[in-house]
C-alpha cells in the first residue's frame, strides 16, 4: 500500500470524518462502501472513470475481441448447455460503459438464433453510468432493461461478471502486539484519515490457529461474498445459470492487505482522496469458490485468464481480425498480448464459472477451441 502521508480535502473525506466522530471508527468494508457508493460523494457516482481518461482500463477497453470471444462462449452455453432456450437473459453486473456487452452482442449474432431470443439486463446502481451504457448500447436498445438487485431478472440466464468483484468491499483483521484486532478508519490528532486497530467480533482463535507465527502487522481480509451466492442461489432455485466470473486476485488461502486506490491510473493510499480514487481488493478465489459451493452450486475452474482466452481461441481470432484491418494490425496484436501477457493480466487475472446442479461443465476450462469464428470487424 502507497501512503506517504498526503491527504486530499475531498467533499467524502469532510463527510467521513463527521461521521466517524459521531459513531467511532469506521471498518475497513464500511469506508470502502461509502467510498465508492456514498450517495452524493462516492466514487461510481462520478462520470468518467474508465478508459485512458479516466482512473483504469479494463479488459474489454483494450480489446474488442475480448467482448467478442465472450460472446461466442456465451452462444455456446446457451446452445450446448442450456439447450437453447427462448427467451434467454444475458446479465452483466456491472457493466461499466458497455463497451463488454456491446462486444458481446455483436459477436452473438454469429450463433443462428441465438441473438433474437436474448434479452439483456444490466445491473447497475450508477445513474450516470446507466446513461452511458444507454448511449454505448445504443443499437441494441430494444433487448435492453436495467435493475439494481443482483437477483431481479428471470432464469434461464447467462450471468457475467468482469472486473466487478474486485469492488465488492472487504472487511479486515490486524494483528497487533495484543493479539488480532479489527482494522479501521479513524481521525487522527491533526484531523486526518488514519488506519488504526479496534476491539469488536475478531475470530481470533481461528486466526491463531491458522497463522500461529503471524508477526504484528499481519493483515486478513475477507469480502462478504454471502450476498452473492444467496443471489445466485435464488436465481438457480427458479431456472438455469451460467455465472463467468473475471477478475484479478489469488486462489490459495493467504494473508494480506490488498486493498489499493487508483486515481488517473496511478496508485495512491486508500485514505488519499476518499470519493475520487477506484478502492479495490485482490479476489480470494479460494473463498469465492468455497462461498459458492456452499451455496449449492457447481463450479468449473478458476484458471488463468490467459488458459481461459487461449480456449476460446483468441490468438486465431485476433489473427483473422488482423488480415481483416492491416492499419490496425499492431494496435490488435498489443492489446492481445496485454490479455495474455504471463506476468500481467494473463496471469493476475483469474475466471471461474458457476452453473446450476446438473448442468454440464462450461467450455473454456480446458484445452478445448470453444469457436473458431467470430464476426467481421466493427
Amino acid at each position: 500500500m502507497i501512503d506517504n502521508g498526503l491527504r486530499r480535502d475531498t467533499p467524502l473525506s469532510r463527510r467521513i470524518k463527521e461521521r466517524i466522530r459521531r459513531d467511532g471508527p469506521m471498518t475497513i468494508d464500511a469506508y470502502m462502501s461509502a467510498c465508492l457508493w456514498d450517495t452524493d460523494y462516492g466514487y461510481y457516482r462520478r462520470q468518467r472513470v474508465f478508459g485512458a481518461s479516466g482512473d483504469f482500463i479494463t479488459a474489454a477497453d483494450i480489446s474488442q475481441v475480448f467482448g467478442e470471444l465472450l460472446g461466442v462462449w456465451a452462444g455456446v452455453v446457451w446452445q450446448g448447455v442450456l439447450g437453447a432456450p427462448n427467451p434467454i437473459t444475458l446479465v452483466e453486473y456491472g457493466p461499466g460503459r458497455g463497451t463488454m456487452m456491446r462486444d458481446v452482442l455483436r459477436a452473438a449474432r454469429i450463433v443462428p438464433g441465438f441473438a433474437k431470443v436474448a434479452r439483456v439486463h444490466l445491473v447497475e446502481a450508477s445513474d450516470g453510468l446507466i446513461e452511458m451504457q444507454g448511449a454505448t448500447l445504443a443499437d441494441f436498445r430494444n433487448m435492453l432493461s436495467w435493475g439494481r438487485e443482483l437477483d431481479e431478472f428471470n432464469p434461464p440466464a447467462i450471468i457475467f461478471a468482469n472486473e466487478f468483484l474486485d469492488a465488492w468491499p472487504a472487511a479486515q483483521w490486524i494483528k497487533t502486539a495484543s493479539g488480532w484486532h479489527i482494522r479501521a478508519v479513524t481521525v487522527d490528532g491533526s484531523g486526518e484519515l488514519q488506519f488504526a486497530a479496534i476491539n469488536g467480533d475478531c475470530p481470533r482463535e481461528a486466526f491463531e490457529a491458522l497463522l500461529p507465527d503471524a508477526p504484528p502487522g499481519t493483515v486478513v481480509e475477507s469480502q462478504r461474498l454471502d450476498q452473492l451466492a444467496e443471489a445466485l442461489k435464488a436465481l438457480a432455485d427458479r431456472g438455469p445459470i451460467a455465472f463467468l466470473m473475471i477478475d484479478y486476485g489469488h486462489t490459495t488461502p493467504a494473508a494480506g492487505d490488498t486493498l489499493q486506490a487508483i486515481r488517473e491510473h496511478k496508485y495512491e493510499s486508500p485514505l488519499t482522496s476518499p470519493g475520487e480514487a477506484d478502492l479495490t481488493v485482490h479476489v480470494n478465489f479460494y473463498d469465492l469458490a468455497s462461498t459458492l459451493h456452499r451455496a449449492g452450486l457447481a463450479l468449473d475452474g478458476p484458471v488463468t485468464q490467459a488458459e481461459f482466452l487461449g480456449s476460446l481461441g483468441i490468438v486465431e481470432r485476433a489473427s483473422r481480425l488482423m488480415a481483416a484491418n492491416p492499419a490496425r494490425a499492431a494496435e490488435i496484436e498489443t492489446g492481445v498480448a496485454r490479455l495474455l501477457a504471463p506476468n500481467g493480466m494473463g496471469s493476475r487475472f483469474k475466471v471461474l464459472a458457476a452453473r446450476s446442479p446438473g448442468l454440464a461443465s462450461l467450455p473454456g476450462f480446458s484445452a478445448a477451441r470453444v469457436a473458431s469464428a467470430a464476426p467481421g470487424p466493427a
